[in-house]
């Protein structure tokens, strides 16, 4: 199973208390389960209004990851 990369930004960073963690999975759904079951509730709720990205371009989930690719998490920034 590949060995990718996660990183987590902005509310999703202080949700799951880290910005980044390795992830083996086969596809950026599985990426994403593990990443929910690691931080829980709250990390879930940022991630369901969140953007995912690999490798610097937008994804959808059920794309196969490689090993070496970077998933990031992206949730909407908020400003005033």
């Amino acid at each position: 199973m590949p060995t990718v990369t996660l990183r987590l930004f902005a509310a999703a960073r202080v949700a799951a208390g880290t910005g980044s963690d390795r992830v083996d999975a086969a596809d950026v759904a599985g990426v994403l389960a593990v990443a929910v079951d690691r931080y829980g509730s709250e990390f879930a709720g940022v991630l369901a209004g969140s953007r995912v990205w690999r490798n610097g371009e937008p994804v959808e989930v059920h794309e196969p990851v490689a090993d070496g690719d970077e998933i990031a998490v992206l949730p909407p920034v908020s400003g005033g």
